[in-house]
């Protein structure tokens, strides 16, 4: 089940949110409603996601009870033991067939729907509570009720256990202003997936799947910022919507992106894109292997390693180690000092641009051979077909969902009006129309069975 999608907007969601703000026992409700969306979608493992939870529990009882690190190396290497098998099996055996004399059987194991994430989480949990930072939860409903959570199961972010423990232990005061901004923020994350993510999609998907010995560098250059388009307008989105349904049952989740594509630099692109990742991979491995603390040649490795192994999170491949390493590689460049100084933003923000969508290609194509193809196009080194032969009619939309998702001009008019009562209530009034007009538009391309991939549901 998919947040965008009439089965859950039309019956999962409100079903659940009647029974949740009616029922006394709302940790209950919520649990018992993350069970079911993530059955609806993976029943075969939805055993694996309890059995994450039960094991995790007691580990982290153990831990806080024991303080061995024995106990916590067990936990870190049972959780990522279990991520490997179920996402990179295939990966580990092709690797050995390669250099082994005889052929393993390839194992095909189907990858658990957000296993990325809620491993993470869990991780957090654990390593959390032997840093002391949080108390081990004694109460196993709550904790199953924070790794299960159906708002941010499957795409994040990736929220700590810190973070709402109090929400979780105490009641939960939900105000009309929190249930009114959380159904706006998840019509506008709709928005993004369904109005522009969905539709600029097609193009970017025709655009790949013709590769890069047919395409011209035209039609090239404008798959990739198709697809620069989709990912973001879909991962966003479905991160607004997450926060959104949080709000709605009166959480408060971190911000995941902050527009990415206006960044300055690359290391300013990982402060603003998946920040919710960003952080963790530097609290939980940058800064424990030495971070910037042991000079320059340990930094360079630190963020190399942190880097590729943040391209096997995404997927197991390739070419998502080579988009790891590619960023990282540019991360270790900026920190050479002729390039620490200051640039213009004039000229830091496309140039960060053009290394972004280039590093999507690794990301997009399934082979580092389709990459190498689909890269030789951009340089002009390809086929002919142009950018006509590929579509005219999602261009404009194209760029002009570029200038209004990409660029901060909602906040910047916010701070604008400001203090002045009658302009922020005319502001609060067009918000709540423009979430309305975008429900409605949304719903009617769903229902008429619209183009509607998640990009996500890979990894």
């Amino acid at each position: 089940m998919v947040f965008a999608s009439p089965i859950f907007l039309f019956a999962f969601l409100p079903v659940t949110l009647c029974v949740y703000y009616l029922f006394g026992k709302r940790n209950i409700v919520l649990l018992a409603a993350s069970l079911i969306f993530y059955a609806w979608g993976e029943p075969a493992y939805l055993l694996l996601m309890v059995l994450s939870i039960l094991v995790n529990w007691l580990l982290a009882l153990w831990i806080r009870k024991c303080r061995r690190k024995v106990l916590l190396v067990a936990a870190v290497v049972l959780n990522l033991g279990m991520l490997v098998v179920f996402k990179y099996a295939d990966m580990l055996v092709s690797l050995l067939n390669s250099i082994l004399p005889i052929a393993l059987p390839m194992p095909r194991i189907a990858l658990p729907l957000g296993i990325s994430f809620y491993t993470f989480q869990v991780l957090s949990y654990v390593i959390d509570v032997w840093r002391g930072e949080i108390p081990a939860e004694r109460n196993l409903l709550r904790l199953g009720t924070y790794i299960s959570m159906f708002p941010q199961l499957i795409a994040g972010p990736i929220v700590r256990y810190s973070e709402i423990r109090e929400t979780l232990s105490g009641p939960k005061r939900i105000s009309l202003s929190d249930v009114g901004e959380g159904a706006r923020r998840f019509c506008v994350g709709l928005g993004k997936k369904v109005l522009i993510a969905n539709i600029v999609a097609q193009s970017a998907d025709l655009a790949f799947d013709l590769g890069g010995e047919l395409l011209g560098a035209g039609a090239a250059w404008f798959g990739a910022a198709c697809y620069a388009m989709q990912i973001y307008f879909d991962f966003s989105g479905y991160s607004d919507m997450a926060i959104g349904l949080g709000r709605m049952l009166g959480f408060h989740f971190p911000e995941n992106f902050n527009y990415p594509y206006i960044s300055g630099s690359v290391r300013e692109f990982w402060r603003r894109w998946h920040i919710t990742l960003s952080v963790w991979f530097r609290d939980y491995l940058y800064i424990p292997m030495g971070g910037n603390r042991r000079g320059s040649a340990r930094t360079i490795l630190n963020l190399l390693v942190v880097f590729l192994l943040c391209g096997l999170w995404h997927g197991a491949g390739w070419n998502f180690v080579l988009w790891g390493l590619y960023h990282g590689l540019f991360l270790v460049a900026e920190r050479i000092p002729v390039l620490q100084r200051k640039r213009a933003k004039i000229i830091g923000i496309p140039l960060t641009l053009i290394i972004v969508l280039i590093g999507w290609v690794f990301f997009r194509t399934g082979t580092l051979a389709e990459a190498w193809s689909y890269l030789r196009a951009m340089a002009g080194f390809g086929g002919t077909l142009g950018i006509d032969s590929v579509t005219r009619r999602t261009v404009l939309l194209t760029f002009a969902a570029g200038a209004a998702g990409c660029v901060p001009w909602l906040p910047f008019l916010a701070q604008k009006i400001k203090g002045n009562p009658r302009r922020e209530q005319i502001a609060d009034l067009l918000s709540v129309a423009g979430a309305v007009g975008i429900l409605i538009l949304s719903v009617i391309l769903l229902t008429g069975g619209t183009y509607n991939p998640f990009i996500y549901f890979r990894f």
